[in-house]
């Protein structure tokens, strides 16, 4: 990235067509003020919180229905906040939700906003989201999750770091350079949606009708709905997919009484249980034929990157509460962490599993996994081996009962260019902000949004964290740091100048 100090010294004062040049460059490059940037962050850091306290306290759970008018209050006041900046703001509706019951609801609309829309300047769009996972006191929270609470530095409350921090720490960005009269270094957009937490509901088709409109001057999309792998800041360059299954067993017309029926039918629970059991080895190999061997090979280079980066495995362990991890070193927990697919089970459904001694032997019951999907693998060809290994399974019980596999989620995996100019731009800024070099990392979980936009429309997208590891996302107990949220917001200051240095062709 182009720094002040290595230009200004060179420019002539003479006026010829090459000095003008020169003089122009310097003047481009010397006017980033970073310094009173980040002096009006800081001197307004109590303001800041202060906005967010107000987002945190909205309910804004959009796996609650009940919640739903507390979902359309916090796309509003998203959107106020944006015009409030200066922002050209649209919400955008994306249709209704089917209910169970027959009925159907409004989701909430999809705020959009645009700052500058100079041709000579690169165009940024950022994305976030406002809704939240569910929480009550009662879960085990040591605070009101809806009320945002400041203990030795950390911000508590529902939300705080997924994901309304990271959303505001960007507004704040724009903000600071509207109240400055400075003008941005790119064009900034942002898409800001209110269904994330419950899969992004209407969202894929809106960016398929906004592709050759809202983004076809957008150069970069950039995500900041993840967090830092340790104390050293991080770019994320690559998230798992996912494939969640339902097997279900039904055998017996109605659930029976285990004392007059037990030892005389072929129980559902137990045909469910043999056949979850052929997923995953003890020592965590996936048994479907053909999923481990479409995994790419960790090459040198990667290994070495995984070498490098600062983890702790001790501390990993002792945060989870585990005397032993399945793998006891770091390249291998990492690789199995971010880039091989996993299994894991979930829970079953049908099994009464309230407090209390139950006898009944459940007429049906369903068993709910997933797989987590890696580069060069395909839902579509997960979904058939997984049908077709566990019905194999169940075949060789000879059991009268029925087995059916439904994959009701094949989120792909989304994976970016660690060495693309985004990323030179994201380590320019951490080495600005934090004088570190950042760790480049990849997410075990699904963000299944990065996939969409890059098959979409074809930009480049980086992921750019500022949580921190220990935040506690969808957890008892969330929070955001004063210090991410702060540094957070200094950091994305320094991104949009960095980008703003990428050639434009």
């Amino acid at each position: 990235m182009i720094q002040s100090s290595a230009h200004v010294s060179v420019c002539s004062p003479q006026m010829n067509s090459i000095s003008l040049v020169c003089l122009l460059l310097c003047t481009r490059v010397s006017s980033f003020r970073f310094e009173e940037l980040t002096q009006y962050v800081a001197s307004h850091e109590e303001e800041f919180i202060e906005t967010l306290r107000q987002w945190v306290a909205v309910e804004s759970d959009s796996s609650d229905v009940m919640k739903r008018s507390d979902l359309h209050r916090m796309m509003d006041m998203t959107a106020d906040k944006l015009r409030l900046i200066g922002g050209s703001v649209e919400m955008l509706d994306v249709g209704t939700q089917a209910l169970p019951n027959g009925s159907s609801i409004a989701l909430p609309k999809v705020v959009t906003a645009r700052f500058g829309g100079d041709p000579s300047k690169r165009t940024v769009c950022v994305y976030g989201h406002v809704d939240v996972q569910p929480a009550k006191k009662e879960d085990g929270w040591a605070t009101d999750p809806y009320e945002l609470t400041d203990i030795d530095g950390n911000l508590y409350g529902r939300g705080a770091s997924d994901n309304k921090a990271p959303v505001l720490a960007w507004i704040h960005t724009v903000e600071v350079y509207k109240a400055l009269n400075i003008d941005l270094p790119v064009n900034v957009k942002f898409i800001i949606e209110g269904m994330e937490e419950t899969g992004s509901n209407g969202l894929d088709d809106m960016i398929v009708a906004q592709k050759d409109s809202f983004f076809s001057d957008v150069d970069y999309i950039i995500i900041s709905d993840c967090v830092w792998l340790s104390k050293r800041p991080a770019l994320t360059y690559g998230t798992r997919g996912n494939c969640y299954f339902f097997a279900e067993v039904e055998g017996p017309k109605k659930d029976l009484h285990s004392g007059l029926y037990g030892g005389t039918v072929i129980e559902p629970m137990t045909d469910l249980i043999g056949i979850l059991d052929k997923l995953i080895s003890p020592s965590g190999k996936i048994l479907i034929p053909g999923i481990r061997e479409a995994v790419a090979h960790l090459s040198d280079e990667e290994w070495k990157m995984y070498q490098d980066i600062e983890f702790d495995l001790e501390s990993f362990k002792n945060d989870i509460g585990l005397s032993e991890l399945m793998y006891s070193n770091k390249v291998d927990l990492l690789a199995h962490r971010w880039r091989h697919p996993t299994v894991s089970i979930h829970g079953i459904e049908g099994a009464f599993s309230s407090p209390g001694t139950k006898t009944v032997i459940p007429a049906k019951v369903i068993a709910k996994f997933s797989i987590r999907q890696v580069p060069n693998m395909d839902p579509a060809v997960v979904e058939k081996q997984v049908t077709d290994y566990l019905h194999s399974v169940f075949a060789k019980r000879k059991s009268p009962n029925k087995l059916n596999i439904t994959m009701v989620i094949g989120a792909k995996p989304w994976l970016a260019d660690p060495k693309h100019p985004l990323y030179e731009a994201g380590k320019a800024a951490v080495k600005r902000v934090f004088a570190v070099e950042p760790d480049l990392i990849r997410e075990g979980g699904t963000i299944p949004i990065a996939k969409t936009f890059q098959d979409v429309t074809g930009k480049n997208i980086i992921m750019l964290p500022i949580g921190g590891f220990d935040d506690g996302l969808h957890s008892q107990n969330e929070k955001i740091s004063r210090y991410n949220y702060i540094e957070g917001t200094k950091l994305f200051i320094a991104y949009l100048h960095e980008v703003s240095q990428i050639k434009k062709y």
